[in-house]
């Protein structure tokens, strides 16, 4: 499969205003790296989102960005004119990947919810996790004794199936 890498800190844009000007014309009236970024979702066929976990959550800039994603949230839940068919969610794939210091089994747990939204607004199914926790004791992922198989092999399960999906 071919990837891109976006890193987030590197792109200009902002949270949403709140203004609400989508719910009326579904539109974002800021204009930045966002706008550009959801064109470039909208034509992949997988999207892994990834964040470590700080302080019990999503970075802030992967929250802001999912914050943006609000005028996509009101052409299909105010103004109706953004419809995702069940063939063309369960042909797009979305994968949270994330690591956290420490070694609780909830750690991820106030994560999930934002991520679950993110993905049912821009028409992905939310297909899996890849997530390790515990990186103070194993002193980063290189020194987890299976997050980097877990990926890989979660990584592969996932193109495959799409693969099947658009039969290429």
């Amino acid at each position: 499969a071919n990837a891109d890498k976006v890193i987030l800190k590197e792109l200009d844009y902002t949270p949403c205003r709140g203004c609400n000007t989508c719910h009326k014309t579904g539109e974002c009236i800021v204009k930045d790296d966002a706008i550009t970024l959801f064109e470039r979702i909208f034509n992949t066929d997988c999207l892994a989102v990834a964040s470590p976990i700080y302080s019990m959550g999503i970075t802030a800039e992967l929250k802001g960005l999912i914050d943006r994603a609000q005028y996509i949230w009101a052409r299909k839940f105010i103004l109706k004119t953004l419809y995702f068919q069940n063939e063309h969610i369960r042909a797009h794939k979305g994968i949270f990947i994330s690591t956290a210091g420490l070694s609780w089994d909830n750690v991820f747990d106030a994560a999930f919810p934002a991520i679950t939204a993110f993905f049912n607004t821009v028409g992905f199914e939310y297909y899996d996790n890849i997530i390790a926790h515990e990186m103070d004791r194993y002193k980063g992922i290189r020194g987890h004794p299976t997050a980097l198989k877990e990926a890989f092999e979660k990584g592969a399960r996932v193109v495959s199936e799409i693969g099947k999906i658009h039969s290429f």
